[in-house]
């Protein structure tokens, strides 16, 4: 399998702001808390760990071989954030492919090119591992988001589960 690289991209052309994606450093913590903050909305459970803790979460996380928690940089503000693991298969011949979680972009700088710079960033790391797929899970109530993936190209084939476990 290709190894997940560091490398920054400047992405969405055409944008009046400027956004950059690159991989998440340990010095992104405070900006991926509240980041992750806005994304578990009044779900207590899903609320982000915090202080020391999430910074030695996110050094485990960053040293993960085929994981790359990627941020997107409206100029030196974090402005969303994606994180995409590349899983080996034994189908689609061998291919590798994708998963994409914890997804969300600063509710101050939504519909400014952020979501789409960092899946432009997750499709070509993806392209470049010659993974045969990408995918991702989204709450149901999410409409905004799923009418942004569907205009990245993703489609609703499936029906998905989860169980959380205590």
């Amino acid at each position: 399998m290709t190894p997940i690289r560091d490398v920054v991209r400047d992405s969405v052309p055409g944008r009046d702001e400027h956004v950059s994606v690159r991989p998440a450093v340990l010095g992104d913590s405070k900006a991926l808390i509240e980041l992750y903050a806005q994304l578990a909305e009044d779900r207590g459970a899903a609320r982000p760990t915090r202080g020391d803790d999430a910074v030695s979460l996110l050094a485990s996380i960053l040293r993960q071989e085929n994981r790359c928690l990627l941020v997107a940089m409206m100029g030196s503000t974090v402005a969303g954030t994606a994180d995409m693991l590349i899983v080996d298969n034994l189908t689609y011949g061998g291919r590798p492919w994708v998963i994409v979680e914890n997804v969300v972009v600063d509710q101050k700088h939504r519909r400014h090119g952020v979501g789409r710079a960092l899946f432009g960033e997750v499709f070509r790391r993806a392209r470049e591992a010659h993974c045969c797929k990408v995918q991702l899970l989204s709450l149901k109530h999410r409409k905004d988001a799923h009418e942004f993936y569907r205009s990245l190209g993703f489609k609703s084939l499936v029906e998905g589960f989860r169980l959380y476990l205590d």
